[in-house]
């Protein structure tokens, strides 16, 4: 069964970054696709960024510009990148993921979540 373990959020000023990361355990990191997704309060979660197995990165209109995504199959990790961080950044953020492409994208298939990591942005 796949864990996920989400770290990296904090509280940060407006135009701040941060780096998250998501350690993925219990399944073979490379043949998944991974996803970035946050949820604010009140609000449904969204998907803010993706890759492949194979490195190419898509990343939501939303925060396209400021946010990037990573992984490192050697540490069975994937990175969110954040910069010039917005108050309507605030949200958990969590990582997920599966083996077939059409899954990332259908988030509310996923069976488990990890713990997610705060992000508060203060203005």
């Amino acid at each position: 069964q796949v864990q996920l373990v989400e770290s990296g959020g904090g509280l940060v000023q407006a135009g701040g970054s941060l780096r998250l990361s998501c350690v993925a355990s219990g399944i073979t990191f490379t043949a998944y696709h991974m996803g970035w997704y946050r949820q604010a309060p009140g609000k449904q979660r969204e998907l803010v960024a993706h890759i492949t197995k194979d490195g190419t990165t898509r990343i939501a209109d939303v925060v396209k510009g400021r946010f990037t995504i990573s992984r490192d199959n050697a540490k069975n990790t994937v990175y969110l990148q954040m910069n010039s961080l917005q108050p309507e950044d605030t949200a958990v953020y969590y990582c997920n993921g599966d083996k077939l492409y059409f899954n990332v994208f259908a988030w509310s298939r996923f069976g488990s979540w990890g713990q997610g990591t705060q992000v508060t942005v203060s203005s």
